[in-house]
């Protein structure tokens, strides 16, 4: 690489606009046509006038490729925004790279992704920080919501900061990591971690008792003190897996199978089962 094309390198500032602008803007202007994809042209646009300065035609295909329909994980995905970085810089200094590679590359990359990050964002990590937060504000604390939401704003953007340098770092290298039997491997490594962090936060906060009586030997026995012999936590478990299968079995949104647990708690309550 002679001093010329040296001098045109992104810099450490360079790439800290791509990400950033991307990071904090992915949502702020969406379509069903792009999702996205409006974030990444305008997270391109300094990068247009540093290497296109004097050429409009470039500018606008470098802009056109980068307007095109795009979804991801927000966090983990800034991977694919740092590997497709450093292939756009090639391109600009002229090397062997064609304009399609970095389509091609978030096409492919974004789903993958995608299911890697919603196993350890929203699976792990969310649930994590709001078992802690939740434990915090049981006593009526405002520390809970606090610690979460500072908690999550230091986390999101420093595993998007390493995402995307990382990327950049790696370049094409790393799709051979996140695509194929590698991608999903690692999606079902965190899939049953997620279940194993949402199953102990489940039994930790989710409280349900019944005060029902049942004759036992002569006597009446309080329901609950059986049911905790036979299985602790029996009825709170009972309650995840109708959630469970109310989701994933008939296709019921969250709002309503909210509705669906409040009434039979409600019709519980007023017939003294619970």
């Amino acid at each position: 690489m002679d001093a010329k094309q040296t001098d045109k390198l992104l810099t450490k500032h360079d790439l800290n606009r791509l990400w950033y602008r991307w990071g904090f803007t992915h949502l702020s202007s969406m379509s069903y046509e792009k999702l996205q994809g409006h974030a990444w042209a305008y997270s391109y646009i300094p990068f247009a006038k540093k290497f296109y300065k004097d050429d409009p035609e470039k500018q606008r295909r470098l802009l056109e490729r980068h307007s095109m329909f795009y979804n991801t994980e927000p966090q983990t995905g800034q991977l694919i925004n740092g590997i497709v970085a450093s292939l756009e810089e090639q391109i600009a200094l002229g090397n062997d790279v064609s304009e399609e590679m970095p389509v091609n590359i978030k096409a492919t990359l974004m789903g993958p992704l995608a299911g890697i990050g919603d196993s350890i964002i929203q699976g792990i990590i969310v649930p994590i920080l709001l078992s802690i937060a939740m434990s915090l504000a049981a006593g009526g604390s405002a520390l809970g919501p606090i610690f979460y939401i500072v908690a999550y704003g230091i986390l999101g953007p420093s595993i998007s900061y390493f995402a995307f340098h990382s990327g950049y770092k790696l370049g094409v290298s790393a799709i051979d990591t996140i695509v194929g039997e590698n991608s999903k491997r690692i999606t079902d490594a965190f899939n049953i971690l997620g279940v194993m962090v949402v199953g102990a936060l489940s039994a930790k906060t989710i409280v349900l008792e019944t005060i029902a009586k049942i004759p036992l030997g002569g006597k009446t026995q309080n329901l609950q003190v059986v049911l905790d012999n036979i299985f602790p936590g029996i009825l709170p478990l009972g309650m995840v897996l109708l959630g469970w299968w109310l989701v994933s079995s008939k296709q019921i949104s969250a709002t309503k199978v909210i509705l669906i647990m409040t009434a039979i708690v409600t019709v519980g309550s007023l017939i003294g089962f619970f």
